[in-house]
């Protein structure tokens, strides 16, 4: 408890700073500003079918994206970057260090997936029509997506940031990442892919999480669009909770191996070759 009230405080500093540098506040608001653009310009069409928005449509499915590369990509590629300066090893030399460093990292991560998705959400709810945010189940159903969510991709991000050494590595995730989202309904309706492809999109958060932030946001007609005409509720859990007890389970389990292989030397080695790519 003593390592996990350490790592609520850690977070909440480093959320601090966050908020107060300058390129970290460039990072919350550029994507903003990229994707208010491509709303912009998707507001002129329609959802095939129905005469609804497709920018009002895509938006909650671009903030379940969001969630997503929050827990995947955020919290992988921060480990990558702290296992290769130290830090991680100055945690591994403290009592309980790990668990109060991976607090405070969730607690991070989260805090800068909230403020991201305020930001994007404020500007668009007066851009676009026909969101339906106005009941308190609507507020109900987005926070239990966004926080089941978290919960099943943060440790899959931990579990890709403990298996790279260099950061620069960790890159080769965004190409699988990015084709999911490809497929999984964010910026146009997975019911028209092939069904073979709406499969593949089913086994992994990406869809689910875009779907369930369409439940919570839009008019309960557009579930006409989807997949069984449904918005699927207890398959969203379903299918979220497992990979939050799979990411659960395995996460301690690598985690703790990487740690185990930390050394001063190998922090040592890393850095070397680190300054030797920049000069």
């Amino acid at each position: 408890m003593v390592a996990a009230r350490a790592g609520v405080t850690r977070g909440r500093i480093e959320l601090r700073q966050s908020f107060t540098n300058a390129q970290d506040l460039w990072n919350y608001f550029f994507p903003t500003v990229i994707f208010l653009v491509v709303l912009f310009f998707m507001k002129g069409a329609a959802v095939p079918g129905t005469n609804f928005n497709l920018g009002s449509r895509t938006l909650p499915s671009m903030l379940g994206m969001s969630v997503a590369f929050s827990g995947l990509v955020t919290l992988m590629m921060a480990l990558a970057l702290e296992r290769e300066d130290g830090t991680l090893l100055r945690a591994k030399a403290v009592p309980n260090g790990m668990l109060g460093y991976l607090v405070g990292k969730l607690v991070l991560v989260a805090g800068m997936m909230i403020a991201s998705m305020a930001i994007i959400l404020l500007p668009s709810s007066f851009m676009l029509e026909g969101l339906a945010l106005t009941s308190v189940t609507a507020w109900l159903t987005l926070a239990w997506v966004v926080v089941l969510g978290l919960i099943a991709t943060l440790p899959l991000g931990a579990i890709f940031g403990s298996l790279f050494s260099n950061p620069r590595n960790a890159g080769v995730i965004m190409m699988p990442v990015m084709g999911l989202v490809a497929i999984s309904g964010i910026f146009y309706p997975i019911s028209s892919f092939p069904e073979w492809l709406q499969g593949v999109a089913q086994v992994f958060p990406i869809y689910w999480l875009g779907l369930g932030m369409r439940s919570a946001m839009l008019p309960g007609d557009l579930a006409a669009v989807e997949i069984g005409e449904s918005w699927r509720h207890l398959e969203t859990v379903g299918v979220l909770g497992a990979w939050a007890v799979v990411g659960l389970v395995v996460a301690p389990i690598v985690l703790r191996r990487m740690a185990r292989r930390e050394s001063g030397s190998s922090v040592a080695e890393r850095r070397e070759k680190a300054m030797q790519r920049t000069t």
